[in-house]
């Protein structure tokens, strides 16, 4: 695994591999110290849209580890970033929490509950039956839906927990449209990341913990996948796909020592 150390860039999930909920994982504090000390270009890109980059800096940092804010993208940003391509200054009814709010505020969108152009959902504690319906209301009136993320659940150190793709599925069903999905695996999100970092797909690993999200992303991106068994995914569960990671490891820990 020569070849994987030498990366010149890492875009690395959070969820899973970094952590669950507030408890870091084993190997992580040796990984990026590594990454560090080598001068990897790296980002963690993460489909939750509920934590800004800062918030999400000032997590690891209660973990023990330094990260700064420009080393993390999440589908909040992604998915602003494809409203404003699409429609600039634009506005959108949002269930979510702060990191997706502030992503589309940054960006020009703002929130409109009357006639929006949006209705955009993301992982949210305070999701109801009023929000439901409201986002009904306004898809039927013509809003186009959209999900930061399809993930349906997303581990926490309680277990899985509903996610985007399960908290827009009420809406799809009542009002008959599909969302349209901005996170892993959609391309959109991977072009975005690798701008950001920097590093052409040929120099890049993307490390992750899901088959469906994570890897198909970086198979169709041409970038090299590693696929770590700390997240949802067991070496069983591999067999279920019609495609495999590059490599697969325990954790991320391994990577700084792997060798062929």
């Amino acid at each position: 695994m020569d070849n994987l150390r030498n990366k010149k860039g890492f875009i690395c999930d959070m969820d899973g591999v970094i952590y669950h909920g507030n408890n870091i994982l084993d190997g992580v504090k040796e990984f990026v110290t590594w990454l560090q000390e080598n001068n990897k270009k790296f980002i963690f890109l993460t489909n939750s849209p509920e934590k800004t980059p800062h918030e999400l800096s000032m997590k690891l940092a209660r973990m023990g580890l330094t990260v700064s804010e420009d080393h993390f993208y999440t589908s909040a940003q992604s998915t602003a970033s494809f409203l404003s391509s699409q429609s600039p200054g634009c506005s959108a009814y949002v269930i979510g929490e702060a990191g997706l709010l502030n992503a589309l505020y940054d960006k020009g969108i703002c929130t409109n509950d009357v006639n929006p152009e949006y209705v955009v959902v993301g992982e949210t504690r305070t999701y109801n039956f009023e929000k439901i319906e409201k986002a009904v209301e306004l898809v039927n009136k013509g809003a186009k839906l959209i999900g930061t993320n399809p993930d349906i659940t997303g581990p926490t150190e309680r277990g899985n927990v509903p996610a985007t793709g399960a908290l827009v599925s009420p809406i799809e069903i009542a009002t008959g449209k599909k969302a349209y999905f901005i996170g892993k695996p959609n391309p959109l999100t991977m072009r975005h990341a690798l701008k950001v970092l920097g590093c052409h797909s040929y120099e890049t690993a993307l490390i992750g913990d899901r088959m469906d999200t994570d890897i198909i992303s970086g198979i169709e991106s041409a970038i090299d996948t590693v696929l770590v068994l700390s997240g949802v995914t067991r070496r069983i569960d591999i067999e279920n796909f019609p495609y495999r990671p590059k490599y697969v490891l325990s954790g991320v820990g391994e990577i700084p020592d792997a060798k062929d």
